[in-house]
């Protein structure tokens, strides 16, 4: 079996062993992103992009981060990230800041309501990541997972961190 990327002529061919590897690691990323988002929002009334975000600004220096390094580290568009912190802010669990250094800029901080709800949902979403991938492996299986995950991913993007330090505004 050839798979083409378009045209007449394959510019890239992979074999069916190949393909079938591509979409075991597709149909693994949305079966787990799908039993934690509804965990989450059936313990928590938190969707799983609200935790990535609450988290994200939780592990930041004085919890919070530019917008734009935000969005890098929750893998959202700029669009898309506002749009959640708008949701976020008014259920006051986010709040914004100007940057005092530029204007235009605006920081995203985590509110203490925020730190509470995902100190209250963070058991439900490890509990998720340890019942769907690190209970299955055992303990040389997830070094061997680490090993080639760390091959195929860029160093700088293995922490989910930008490749670059965040700038002050």
């Amino acid at each position: 079996m050839t798979v083409t990327t378009g045209g007449a002529q394959p510019r890239e061919s992979i074999s069916p062993e190949e393909l079938a590897v591509w979409r075991m690691l597709q149909r693994l990323q949305v079966r787990v992103t799908r039993v934690l988002e509804t965990d989450l929002l059936v313990a928590h009334d938190l969707a799983l992009a609200s935790y990535d975000v609450l988290s994200r600004l939780a592990e930041a220096p004085g919890r919070r981060l530019r917008m734009n390094d935000l969005a890098e580290r929750v893998l959202l568009s700029r669009s898309g990230l506002t749009r959640l912190i708008d949701r976020l802010q008014r259920d006051g669990l986010v709040a914004r800041e100007a940057c005092a250094d530029d204007a235009r800029g605006l920081f995203a901080v985590l509110t203490d309501a925020g730190a509470a709800r995902l100190a209250e949902a963070t058991p439900t979403y490890l509990s998720g990541i340890r019942a769907q991938i690190l209970d299955v492996l055992d303990a040389t299986e997830l070094r061997q997972v680490a090993a080639m995950l760390a091959k195929l991913l860029p160093e700088d993007e293995q922490s989910g961190r930008p490749g670059r330090p965040g700038q002050p505004c």
